[in-house]
């Protein structure tokens, strides 16, 4: 498979999202809509996306472009105006607001009328500040992981219940580069569900084999790691199996909003039960 580099979405890389809903009647689909916004300059690389059921023609359109707005020198020494900045786009030609505008007249023209649900800016910085503290979250979850287990069980484990579940989010997010899925909030939510899935796996073994090396002290370590692995492994296989079969009624019931979310989770879930094991 080759490999198509890493995506971010408009949540870390900067962007718009708008949601709009189609009045009864009006025949339009995901392709008609990417159809005419190619012909909109302002709106850059458009993602389309059913929201809600097919009969109310609810879509989310997500696409680049949001522009950073430059200080004035009465806010340049303000850092609440800079926030403002990023949430309240001022008006103009060029503008997140005038691209909105732009992308509303082309659907009301070639497709019909529309009511515009919600709109959201994510100015370019904010959009770094996520990122960063999105790598940060999942650092310091990894890092309170190997105290818990080693205050928990012994400084024995900690490094293999951490090197797991790194494991684990590397993997996923290796599958979502090699595909050329987007990385935004709902992966990042993904991510630390997958590892607090992976280490509660792994705090089970570790139980188990806590409790066998002091029945069977005689025994030879790899034995006794054995023994546990197996008095774990229904508990793990069926715990496991039950997931994903909520995860996959999500992927494939679900819609497309929620859908990334649970491929996500679907690998995570995966890759965490056997590096538990």
């Amino acid at each position: 498979i080759p490999v198509r580099g890493i995506r971010l979405g408009i949540d870390f890389s900067g962007g718009n999202e708008v949601q709009v809903r189609f009045d009864e009647g009006v025949p339009v689909d995901e392709g008609a809509i990417r159809s005419v916004l190619a012909g909109v300059p302002s709106v850059q690389d458009p993602s389309v996306v059913r929201f809600g059921t097919e009969s109310t023609s609810e879509y989310l359109i997500r696409f680049g472009g949001a522009d950073e707005v430059v200080a004035t020198d009465e806010d340049a020494d303000d850092p609440a105006a800079d926030d403002e900045q990023e949430t309240e786009p001022e008006a103009g030609p060029g503008s997140p607001s005038d691209r909105i505008q732009r992308l509303e007249t082309a659907l009301r023209e070639g497709i019909g009328p529309l009511t515009v649900q919600r709109v959201e800016f994510v100015g370019p910085r904010v959009g770094q500040e996520l990122q960063s503290d999105g790598l940060m979250s999942l650092f310091w979850a990894s890092l309170a992981i190997l105290g818990y287990v080693a205050f928990r069980f012994s400084s024995r484990f900690a490094p293999g219940a951490v090197v797991a579940v790194i494991h684990d989010l590397l993997v996923t997010g290796g599958i979502f580069v090699m595909l050329g899925l987007e990385f935004d909030l709902q992966i990042l939510a993904a991510m630390l569900a997958i590892l607090g899935y992976s280490l509660n796996d792994t705090i089970i073994i570790y139980d188990r084999i806590r409790e066998n090396l002091e029945l069977r002290s005689k025994a030879d370590l790899p034995e006794v790691l054995n023994l546990s692995v197996n008095q774990t492994l229904s508990r793990t296989v069926l715990t496991s199996g039950t997931t994903l079969v909520a995860l996959l009624a999500l992927f494939f019931l679900g819609g497309d909003v929620i859908r990334p979310f649970a491929f996500a989770m679907l690998i995570g879930v995966v890759v965490g039960t056997y590096s538990s094991i």
